[in-house]
């Protein structure tokens, strides 16, 4: 009943920048917490960056100043702007959306497929 589709992953020289998107689509009533995580190889997943449906952000230390959560509730949609990247930033980026349906009294986390971001020094 919801899809999440990310985009804008991809190679990157080390100080570039980058764009990830995650839409979500389907039965959707609303959108609570919106959260990027990553994962590198060899390690835990880790949450990046993440933004509440009021607009409030929090991030990894590790990504302040460096990364901006931002969010489009007409469309659904979360986006990470990746500025100043590293190559410590390579992982697969995950986002991940807390979701209520139109048909549940609940809210349930939905997570994107992954999208790749490559980081050559």
């Amino acid at each position: 009943q919801v899809q999440l589709v990310e985009s804008g992953g991809g190679l990157v020289q080390a100080g570039g920048s980058l764009r990830l998107s995650c839409a979500a689509s389907g039965n959707i009533r609303s959108i609570s917490a919106m959260n990027w995580y990553r994962q590198a190889p060899g390690k835990q997943r880790e949450l990046v960056a993440a933004i509440t449906s009021g607009g409030s952000t929090n991030y990894a230390d590790s990504v302040k100043d460096r990364f901006t959560i931002s969010r489009d509730n007409a469309k659904n949609t979360v986006y990470l702007q990746m500025n100043s990247l590293k190559p410590e930033d390579t992982a697969v980026y995950y986002c991940a959306l807390a979701i209520r349906l139109y048909t549940t009294f609940y809210t349930k986390d939905y997570w994107g497929q992954g999208t790749q971001v490559t980081v050559s020094s």
